[in-house]
């Protein structure tokens, strides 16, 4: 535990003189440091510093919540006063009676792995290397414009309770992205590398200079150049194969949305939409074929939403959302599981001190299976092969998409062949994860994710990991950007 903090957190606790029935205090402090240069100048390099307290109360079945960054007896007991007043106020329209049994006693701490401190680069070092991925991005005077951004947070936080609870656990996320546009006349292209920011993961500058960096960099310059000449991509229903940064974003709208569950209950309607899933169709409904097993799991070393309690404190565990195709268990917190009589995961999660957990997806993954890329390919007499979200559309029940990729190359009798630009498919989302026709192996698994998933009201940003192999889909309609 950080012993500077916790004691004080427990005595502001203690300080607190009201009638409640349970009482639990959340401590966040976050420093990110925000690095990106443009055509190998710098364009930003700015920190920000946020710290306060999130006091929830238990009142009537009800949870009042109240929000402080003055940090003392009298800050903490105004911000109590407020969610005890808040707590009566709305228990009079209660949708559910709220009990110590949403929030549990928890006791323990979580870190994440490092291997190199994010203070083992100067910030002019750090410079240095945002301006050379620029110029080596440039790889031909077809390319206009390159960038390269490096973020990196710290989140410390803790947690008390008057039941007993005690947590602290302590995040460090790195985020990093490069990309060229390259321009020929009317025709733009643009590449990064594996999407905008979806090199996401827990850990320090080990995921910054990789092994593979100079390597990668070079070719992000020379697929943008490449995709300028390259062919328009058909319109066709033919089989997709997609790489696991793309499906990072086919997880995260088609799987995770739809399944929060206070989406399903209607809570986020007013913004963010609602679900085709009902709560009946927990255990029942054929969610994709059977060669689609889908994990929430926080467990995994560097993935980027690894904790190991969510900020209610419910201890986080590995579990199964789809096996086999068939929908088992909602992304739901304590809360919305006994509202809707459903099991649920640990995934009650805040953007900062100033507001409530809500139900959020953390690392939702797509499990592998036995295939290796070049027997998926080579089983394929004609489809496409897609890399890297380029952008997206998805309807307010999570049911028809459209996604636009950067890269993609045609497949004919078992190999790659052309580049295409501009691809494009869509389709529903039962109908597309019914055709999952082929899963790559564990060799082909690959972690990325988002630190920009929005949602509430208010809203709240949030990080979310996603993991996948190479995938192959049948029957999917693809087209071009003509």
């Amino acid at each position: 535990m950080s012993t500077a903090t916790m004691p004080q957190l427990s005595d502001l606790l203690n300080s607190i003189d009201l009638p409640v029935d349970w009482v639990g205090l959340r401590k966040v402090r976050e420093v990110a440091i925000a690095r990106s240069a443009r055509d190998g100048m710098p364009q930003n390099n700015g920190t920000t510093i946020s710290e306060g307290v999130m006091v929830e109360v238990l009142v009537n079945g009800q949870i009042g919540y109240g929000a402080t960054n003055i940090l003392t007896p009298t800050g903490i007991q105004a911000a109590a006063t407020a969610a005890h007043q808040q707590a009566i106020a709305a228990s009079a329209y209660q949708l559910y009676p709220i009990t110590t049994v949403q929030r549990p006693k928890v006791v323990g701490q979580y870190v994440s792995p490092t291997l190199q401190p994010f203070n083992s680069l100067t910030p002019g070092e750090i410079s240095e290397q945002l301006s050379k991925i620029c110029h080596t991005l440039k790889v031909d005077d077809l390319i206009v414009q390159t960038s390269a951004t490096l973020i990196t947070r710290e989140i410390e936080s803790w947690f008390v309770s008057s039941n007993g609870s005690d947590v602290y656990q302590k995040f460090l996320l790195m985020t990093t992205d490069y990309a060229a546009t390259a321009q020929d006349g009317a025709i733009v292209q643009h590449r990064s590398d594996r999407g905008g920011l979806a090199k996401c993961y827990q850990g320090g500058m080990e995921y910054f200079l990789t092994p593979n960096l100079w390597t990668r960099v070079q070719q992000v310059g020379e697929q943008a150049v490449e995709m300028l000449t390259a062919i328009e991509c058909p319109t066709e229903t033919t089989t997709l194969v997609l790489a696991p940064d793309q499906l990072l974003l086919q997880i995260h709208e088609s799987v995770g949305h739809p399944l929060e569950l206070d989406r399903i209950l209607g809570d986020e309607r007013n913004y963010a939409g609602g679900s085709f899933v009902q709560p009946a169709d927990f255990g029942n409904l054929v969610y994709g074929s059977p060669l689609m097993n889908i994990t929430f799991d926080p467990t995994v070393t560097g993935e980027f939403a690894s904790y190991s309690f969510d900020d209610t404190g419910a201890t986080a565990t590995r579990e199964y959302i789809i096996r086999d195709g068939i929908l088992e268990r909602g992304l739901g917190s304590l809360e919305s599981q006994a509202r809707l009589e459903l099991p649920g995961v640990a995934c009650s999660r805040a953007c900062s001190w100033n507001r409530p957990p809500i139900d959020r997806m953390a690392n939702i993954n797509l499990e592998p299976g036995d295939k290796s890329f070049d027997e998926i390919i080579g089983g394929i007499d004609r489809g496409i092969y897609m890399e890297s979200n380029r952008s997206w559309s998805i309807d307010d029940r999570r049911h028809k998409f459209q996604f636009s990729c950067e890269y993609a190359k045609l497949i004919e009798n078992g190999k790659l062949t052309q580049t295409v630009r501009n691809p494009n498919y869509r389709g529903t989302t039962p109908q597309f994860w019914g055709n999952l026709a082929q899963i790559g192996n564990a060799n082909t698994w690959e972690m990325y994710g988002s630190p920009f998933c929005g949602k509430g009201e208010p809203n709240q940003i949030v990080w979310v990991g996603h993991g996948a192999p190479v995938a192959a889909f049948t029957d999917i309609e693809i087209f071009g950007g003509d």
